[in-house]
């Protein structure tokens, strides 16, 4: 009687050798310790049946008829990468121990084998497998935790901020990226992290501005056992977790003018030196600062070190406000959205053109962040897709344009395009281009528009 097993535990082997008397007795005993198996008499067999279904181990003899042991394996992982193999022979060699290695066999058994050692051998495969699938499990909640990490839109600036990550990121070089609140200068910053040298090693990000001044000193560099009231225990600085990786440092104007001193230091000498120690550490960190602070004008008033600031400004990145790359909102606000919505299926509409209409012509001075709230405010009232205007927040400022929109009922899309296009235009001064570029049209087409838009004002 097969013995019971857990999914966790439980393999779907393949199994391949051209003894008869083998073949019979996997056929028995495989089962009986748990796991499935398909048995076949020849490597070409092996390789059918690994064409029509996924295995998570095959164990294959070296001499077979048609395809050896090696060759089944390569096929198995060409198709399978995850795929775990277990060599099985009765004349070992170091030719085929080698092969083995290179095929990244899992392990190597001499003919005959005792049981409770292939039992033995599949449970570690078991495990490793299970590891695998906690990791993959792991890194994919992580990633929804964070969010995803993708810089969107195609507006000229964020064109300009993408070849400035390609060409900064190789480097190991200090970023400074400016730009106002909620405008995705942390994105910006993992995108750089994430196309580096550094991207396989450690992301910490540090808000200056939310850190305690009395433990800031710790929280970056660590302190020692007893180094201070209530240090029961040493602890190691986001620095040093950070080492051979990158530490963002958010919102860097907000930093005291003693850690300023402090950090000017790390960063030249790459050395840092817990509370309470005498002894230095040496860290290998990139720097990446951001700031939505004039910091030129600190330095002006004393309140921001000149050195730091040439310190970390070697290369310096801009982020477009939201009002200035307008034509990118629908763009983000799919992607906000599927965020809460991930079970939509694509090409489905998910704001409706008047909605559209009232975002394009907010101001956002939250930017991105602020469009996110919106969005999610938008979302938990909405029962059924699409989002229309009566889920946007009450205090949302939308009051007077769609007082403007209803004022004609019914309205065509035409009229309302004119009220989006007379808005922008206010917002720009008449600047007709930068209208334009907002608005995500072309300025011939924005001229059509207003051109029509007289024609129809002289023919009524």
């Amino acid at each position: 009687m097969a013995a019971s097993k857990s999914p966790e535990t439980k393999l779907h082997i393949l199994f391949a050798d051209d003894e008869v008397n083998l073949q019979e007795l996997m056929r028995s005993e495989l089962p009986r310790m748990g796991h499935s198996v398909t048995v076949c008499p020849d490597g070409l067999t092996a390789v059918a049946a690994l064409e029509k279904e996924p295995f998570d181990c095959v164990m294959v003899d070296l001499q077979m008829p048609g395809l050896n042991g090696i060759e089944v394996i390569e096929r198995a992982k060409a198709m399978y990468p995850e795929i775990e193999a277990i060599v099985m022979t009765g004349r070992p060699s170091q030719d085929t121990a080698i092969a083995a290695v290179r095929n990244q066999v899992f392990d190597y058994l001499t003919k005959p084998s005792r049981l409770s050692e292939i039992a033995s051998i599949l449970g570690r495969v078991a495990e490793r497998r299970n590891t695998k699938r906690q990791l993959a499990a792991l890194q994919h909640r992580v990633r929804r935790a964070e969010g995803d990490t993708r810089l969107v839109g195609e507006a000229p600036a964020m064109q300009t901020v993408r070849k400035l990550i390609e060409k900064v990121a190789p480097t190991d070089s200090s970023v400074m990226i400016r730009g106002e609140t909620g405008c995705g200068k942390e994105l910006v910053a993992k995108a750089v992290h994430e196309q580096s040298r550094r991207a396989d090693q450690a992301y910490v990000a540090i808000n200056c501005g939310a850190l305690p001044e009395n433990l800031i000193e710790s929280e970056l560099f660590g302190h020692c056992r007893g180094a201070f009231t209530g240090a029961d225990a040493a602890r190691t600085g986001l620095f040093e977790v950070a080492d051979g990786g990158t530490v963002f440092l958010d919102e860097i104007g907000e930093l005291p003018l003693s850690m300023q001193a402090k950090l000017l230091r790390v960063l030249e000498t790459g050395d840092i030196r817990r509370v309470g120690d005498n002894q230095t550490v040496k860290v290998n960190v990139r720097v990446i600062c951001a700031t939505h602070r004039d910091l030129e004008a600190m330095v002006e008033e004393g309140k921001f070190r000149e050195d730091l600031m040439f310190r970390i400004n070697t290369f310096e990145i801009r982020i477009p406000p939201l009002r200035e790359r307008i034509s990118d909102l629908p763009a983000l606000a799919e992607c906000l959205l599927r965020r809460h919505r991930p079970d939509v299926r694509p090409g489905t509409q998910l704001i409706d053109d008047e909605a559209l209409v009232i975002l394009k012509a907010h101001v956002w001075p939250g930017n991105v962040r602020e469009l996110a709230n919106v969005l999610e405010h938008a979302t938990i009232l909405c029962d059924t897709l699409p989002i229309q205007a009566e889920h946007l927040p009450r205090h949302f400022g939308k009051r007077q344009l769609r007082k403007e929109l209803r004022a004609a009922a019914p309205m065509s899309l035409r009229d309302m395009e004119m009220i989006a296009i007379e808005q922008a235009l206010q917002r720009h001064d008449g600047n007709k281009p930068a209208a334009a570029e907002e608005l995500g049209v072309s300025l011939k087409t924005l001229y059509n528009k207003l051109n029509s838009a007289e024609d129809r004002k002289a023919a009524g």
